[in-house]
């Protein structure tokens, strides 16, 4: 398990890092302002479909048919299959597209909206074809990774963050160099959103040179009626309600920031950026690894080794994120100045954001364990229970969003996150003890006692360490920048790890051992 999932961490931590180069390229040239707020939003709603999408939904149900198709049938129909999928993206994309275009520029025409309104709707003109695109990307991913090619879509990723921050670097400043300089920003966003809509489709050519050489050609072929298009459609799109909560709850959420103040929308954005990283380097890859192996369990009725493989990714889970979310917590001023406290984005935009980030860093633990536990019920076939809690999660976390944003702005959207999220994981152990009989965890809640205690001291030491490096050394430099960040977090992360130890936690040794054995080989 560990072997798996670091691999895959390794390949998204690489991803990751790129994207967040990419968010920080974005705070240095717009800051947390009106306009970041307004492309923020405008971004947000085609994104969430690349989240979605590579959150594994689109692979998840179209890989499985793909390979069955070439077993059952031969390399021609599978080919056929794929191609059946591919138009039938095309055609629902390009008719959504072609209505929400419609839409807006009706709205844009017989309407004044306000400037951030107004603005937010002209980029979301401008970026909701990346929809199409995206949607394109994700399905020949799933014909690459199903004929045994991982590197290469893994690169049309990073071409994706490469074109987006060249948008920024080299297209924008060449935007409105008539205009007075504080009046260039509202102009120059839109080499942003055109670099989004280049950015997709860098990542799609990337990927159909090897697929070309594997023998792919597109033909269109009707998706209508067409069986294949129809299981991929039944199977992906309950999937993608159940494990995409978090990604819904911050577009539901950002929506109503929008509507009350742009700049709630752009300082939460950043918070939910930083969250990202640990919880997609850990909580998605080793979710991603639980998928295969439970489904095996799962079809060879092995229900012990189930709830034994489940109990054992949880608390290797709750081991590394529990230590993260403390950090987070921490350091959370130290570390948003770190990464963005430059150009339009300020002092102040850096408390805005940290306030976001220690209200939503304490639902890390929740958010990925969500992530686990919904694969355990796909793995059982079961993708409806999911689906209909995520459902009454998001109700509400709308509910509490509406509540908290108004007194404690983005603040209020972390603190909603947090809670529906913890909701969420008490559903879904409910539902799977009752879906399993029993879940036998009573060994995890032995290790989650000391493991919290060690992170909460561990989280004091973290910041009364940052206190005592801001009293005697302060932030002037970007080197005493960097040491008020890793100092901390190398002394509370060591204190934390020595615990687990000590407390003798299975996952802590056996993560020791690994890495160890890893060293010693090398």
């Amino acid at each position: 398990m560990l072997k798996a999932s670091g691999a895959m961490a390794a390949a998204t931590l690489l991803s990751r890092v790129l994207g967040m180069v990419r968010v920080m390229v974005y705070a240095r040239f717009m800051g947390d302002g009106w306009v970041a707020g307004a492309f923020t939003f405008a971004f947000q709603i085609p994104n969430l479909f690349r989240r979605l999408l590579g959150e594994g939904a689109l692979t998840a149900a179209f890989i499985p048919i793909f390979k069955e198709k070439e077993k059952t049938h031969g390399e021609t129909e599978m080919w056929r299959a794929a191609n059946a999928v591919i138009s039938g993206l095309v055609v629902v994309a390009s008719g959504l597209i072609a209505l929400v275009m419609l839409g807006l520029a009706i709205a844009l025409s017989v309407h004044q909206f306000s400037a951030s309104t107004s603005l937010m709707l002209q980029l979301l003109f401008v970026m909701f074809p990346y929809m199409l695109l995206v949607c394109i990307a994700a399905a020949l991913m799933g014909m690459l990774n199903a004929r045994g090619h991982f590197f290469i879509p893994a690169m049309g990723a990073t071409m994706l963050n490469v074109v987006m921050i060249a948008s920024v670097l080299f297209f924008a400043p060449r935007l409105g160099l008539n205009l007075p300089k504080q009046g260039r920003l509202p102009v120059q966003i839109f080499a942003l959103a055109y670099g989004v809509l280049v950015a997709g489709a860098a990542q799609a050519a990337f990927q159909v040179p090897t697929l070309w050489r594997e023998g792919f050609r597109y033909r269109w072929v009707s998706p209508w009626k067409n069986e294949t298009v129809r299981l991929v459609a039944t199977r992906m799109i309950p999937g993608t309600i159940g494990v995409a909560a978090f990604q819904l709850n911050v577009l539901l959420v950002q929506s109503l920031a929008f509507w009350i103040n742009p700049q709630i929308n752009a300082s939460f954005e950043y918070a939910v950026r930083l969250m990202e990283l640990p919880q997609g380097m850990f909580g998605i890859s080793l979710a991603t690894y639980l998928l295969t192996t439970l489904s095996s369990l799962a079809i060879e009725k092995n229900y012990p080794e189930f709830r034994a493989t489940l109990r054992h990714g949880i608390s290797s889970l709750l081991l590394v994120n529990l230590i993260a979310a403390a950090l987070l917590v921490a350091l959370a001023e130290p570390i948003m100045r770190l990464l963005f406290e430059r150009g339009q984005f300020t002092a102040a935009s850096t408390d805005r954001a940290a306030f976001a980030l220690v209200c939503l860093a304490p639902g890390l633990v929740a958010f990925s364990t969500v992530n686990v536990l919904a694969r355990a019920f796909y793995a059982l076939g079961d993708t409806k229970t999911p689906m209909k809690i995520s459902l009454a999660c998001l109700a509400l976390n709308l509910m509490l969003a509406a509540i908290l944003i108004v007194p404690l702005k983005q603040g209020g959207l972390g603190i909603a996150n947090t809670v529906t999220s913890v909701g969420n994981v008490a559903l879904l152990f409910f539902a799977l003890r009752k879906k399993l009989g029993k879940l036998e965890m009573e060994s995890l809640r032995g290790t989650t006692r000391p493991l919290a205690l060690a992170a909460l001291l561990a989280c004091v030491i973290a910041w009364y360490g940052w206190m005592d490096w801001e009293q005697w050394l302060g932030h002037e430099t970007l080197l005493l920048k960097i040491g008020a960040v890793f100092v901390p977090a190398g002394i509370a992360g060591g204190i934390y790890w020595l615990i687990a130890l000590l407390c003798k936690i299975p996952a802590a040794q056996e993560m020791s051992a690994f890495a160890f054995a890893k060293i010693r080989r090398k």
